[in-house]
């Protein structure tokens, strides 16, 4: 799921690159076996907007989309994969 380049791998082992909320009254929003490794950055995943072609693991359920099973936000591995959309993400907005 991540992207690997030059750019995107400045971010690694970096403090930015992760948070965990666990006072949070959802925390975990999603079911997870690793809470310590639980990244909280995109509690709101931008990349929602992207629909079909976020690259998580969603369905539709009555013509909604439904992010319930994703974990692509919240892995500590994914933030260069998230930052690596945000051009899609802008040109989307632009429509």
């Amino acid at each position: 799921m991540e992207e690997k380049n030059h750019q995107t791998e400045k971010w690694r082992g970096k403090a930015y690159s992760f948070f965990n909320h666990r006072e949070c009254e959802y925390f975990p929003c999603h079911l997870t076996d690793n809470p310590d490794e639980f990244n909280c950055l995109f509690c709101y995943c931008p990349l929602y907007m992207l629909g079909e072609d976020c690259g998580g693991n969603y369905r539709y359920v009555h013509g909604i989309k439904d992010c319930s099973a994703c974990l692509v936000p919240h892995k500590k591995e994914n933030y260069g994969y998230i930052t690596g959309k945000f051009q899609e993400i802008c040109k989307s907005m632009k429509k």
